[in-house]
């Protein structure tokens, strides 16, 4: 029951409560908010409140199970609520422009509520936004390939040349790494880098997966490089597929992995000592690394659909050979082989089968025939 205040208030305040609009968080998409800001009139999770309390000149939040709430505020809340206060502050948000839930991590979360309500970044149409106008320059921390260690480093992002660089040194006028911005993705990885604005970037380069680990001090700034990039590559897919819809170019922008985390591997004769490896799941991409920070991957798995022949089964055929300490075995069956892992644990084993199904349970692209084909001539 909540408390203090008088019935009058607490039935108004159910009843705001209860409207569909309010049955997720304004800011994240949770289900079942039970906090509220009292100066912006929307209803939000305990979560993103704590994001809120940390910008007390543009909101003040309170608990609606335990705090109490006047007339004059419940009758704020009525006539706000999550609709009405998203049409103003979400209103032009660019298509492109990453739009966090619940699932992503702190710094994605913070910076668009920022964005919202403290930069008032979407509130007018055609505004100057500090990720939209195609080129971007600046430093970013890299983990060095070799030594671990992060150093700052000059990066170039341009749409007119359709990609990204990076300099070892401030005044180079050659870059180490010239990227096409088709290929790359991004995604944040605070737990796997160590840092809470670590962001992973991942290129192809003759069709293998190579990694680059950065951050920035400044969580507004790592959130919009991100944002940069997507916007660049939403506009260059524009061009290069000019019937494609917005969404479907949206959905072909920056992705989060599926799955990753540690399985135990053998070879192919099936017979090797099972090895501990970090696995990555990028799509029909699984890529398997000696360590969670490595540059490249030790060896990459072409993931197809069921109909092309592709399963993943629980356990490991029997009469399996090799070595393992791990016991909760899953199988990857292709045209050509089967790949066998270990799990540690039955959740994690479970985890990866699903994952696996998803991917293997959609239709192909003529895109991923293709990459499939690469993948059979490369073996």
């Amino acid at each position: 029951m909540m408390a203090g205040g008088n019935e009058r208030s607490m039935k108004a305040l159910k009843e705001v409560w209860r409207r569909a609009e309010n049955s997720l968080c304004a800011d994240c998409g949770k289900p079942d908010p039970d906090w509220a800001s009292s100066t912006l009139g929307v209803f939000i999770c305990l979560s993103c409140s704590g994001i809120h309390r940390n910008i007390p000149s543009i909101s003040k939040v309170k608990s609606l199970k335990m705090d109490h709430w006047d007339d004059a505020q419940v009758q704020f809340l009525a006539k706000h609520g999550n609709a009405v206060t998203k049409a103003t502050y979400e209103a032009h948000i660019p298509i492109y422009y990453y739009q966090p839930t619940y699932n992503d991590c702190q710094v994605l979360r913070e910076q668009w509520i920022r964005a919202k309500y403290e930069r008032k970044e979407f509130t007018e149409p055609g505004k100057q936004l500090p990720y939209s106008d195609g080129v971007k320059e600046g430093i970013l921390w890299k983990r060095g390939r070799d030594n671990g260690q992060f150093l700052p480093r000059k990066f170039l992002l341009s749409e007119r040349e359709g990609c990204l660089k990076y300099f070892t040194k401030q005044d180079a006028k050659e870059p180490k790494i010239n990227i096409k911005i088709d290929v790359i993705n991004a995604t944040f990885q605070p737990v796997k880098i160590g840092n809470p604005n670590g962001l992973q970037i991942t290129y192809l380069k003759d069709n293998k997966t190579r990694n680059i680990f950065v951050y920035h001090e400044s969580g507004k700034e790592v959130v919009d490089w991100f944002n940069a990039i997507r916007s660049v590559q939403f506009h260059y897919l524009k061009v290069a597929f000019p019937i494609a819809s917005d969404n479907e170019i949206k959905n072909r922008l920056t992705r989060n992995f599926l799955k990753e985390g540690y399985m135990e591997k053998t070879g192919p004769k099936q017979r090797e000592a099972f090895k501990k490896r970090w696995f990555t799941l990028d799509h029909r991409r699984l890529m398997y690394f000696k360590d969670p920070l490595d540059a490249f991957a030790k060896g990459e798995v072409f993931v197809g659909s069921r109909e092309n022949g592709y399963s993943v089964q629980k356990g490991l055929p029997s009469g399996t050979q090799g070595n393992f300490s791990w016991h909760y075995g899953l199988t990857i069956v292709t045209p050509d082989r089967e790949y066998l892992f270990t799990c540690e644990t039955e959740t994690d084993q479970l985890d990866w089968i699903a994952a696996f199904s998803s991917v293997i349970n959609q239709a192909m692209t003529p895109q991923e025939y293709a990459i499939e084909a690469y993948f059979k001539f490369k073996s």
